[in-house]
């Protein structure tokens, strides 16, 4: 069955009530056991009108298409940014909170930017708000179940954080090319759960997640393909 490209509908609905820019938002590396998790944002206005040709939600393309996809989806975009939380910081407050964090950190890149915050609309892939409870101001968040492939600006957004932080795990790699990273990207790959077995865990893993007796997530669902 056919993937329908995403379109500019939910955008051009959020700029009809009255928002200056609509900040399309999603996450990378949520279910992973190793690196940070990362939050992407591209922000777009009422003067676009076409998506880049191939914009699809990260998932749905592949590595190679993703690195092609990233300096046009970049250019397309009014203002971008990627924001991220550490290994330590997900141990440290948990995943939903860490998100919130990377968020924050994101919009306040934007912000630096010259994106006025204040006057857009942020369209956050899934049906929960995680990011309002991170922010001291709150901001005007919508969310949307599969925005991600649905919506121009968040399968940008999308791209964006999947290629930084995949850039960031092929970087690691090189220092610990024993956990397969540059191939899993972080994610419980069987060879990646066998170098933890036999080499333990690093200060880039996420060490709440890993039990003693056998390297598993816990409580959370592992987006195993994510990592393609």
């Amino acid at each position: 069955m056919a993937v329908a490209d995403p379109t500019l509908a939910r955008e051009k609905m959020l700029f009809h009530q009255g928002a200056q820019f609509v900040i399309g938002c999603d996450e990378v590396g949520r279910g992973a056991l190793a690196g940070p998790v990362a939050v992407g944002v591209s922000v777009v206005d009422a003067t676009i009108t076409a998506i880049p040709e191939g914009l699809r939600d990260s998932k749905l393309v592949s590595e190679k298409k993703r690195e092609l996809l990233e300096p046009t989806t970049l250019d397309w975009s009014r203002f971008s940014a990627v924001g991220l939380a550490s290994p330590q910081e997900i141990d440290e407050i948990g995943i939903t909170r860490a998100l919130g964090l990377a968020g924050k950190r994101a919009l306040i890149a934007l912000h630096d930017a010259g994106c006025d915050i204040q006057s857009s609309v942020v369209l956050l892939d899934g049906h929960h708000d995680w990011l309002n409870p991170a922010l001291t101001s709150r901001v005007h968040v919508v969310t949307q179940i599969k925005a991600d492939r649905d919506c121009g600006s968040v399968a940008a957004a999308s791209i964006i954080a999947k290629v930084h932080r995949d850039r960031l795990m092929i970087g690691a790699h090189e220092t610990s090319p024993m956990y397969q990273w540059a191939g899993n990207k972080g994610y419980a790959s069987a060879g990646h759960l066998a170098a933890i077995a036999e080499h333990g865990a690093t200060d880039f893993h996420r060490r709440t997640w890993l039990r003693a007796d056998q390297p598993t997530l816990l409580g959370l669902e592992l987006d195993v393909l994510e990592s393609a």
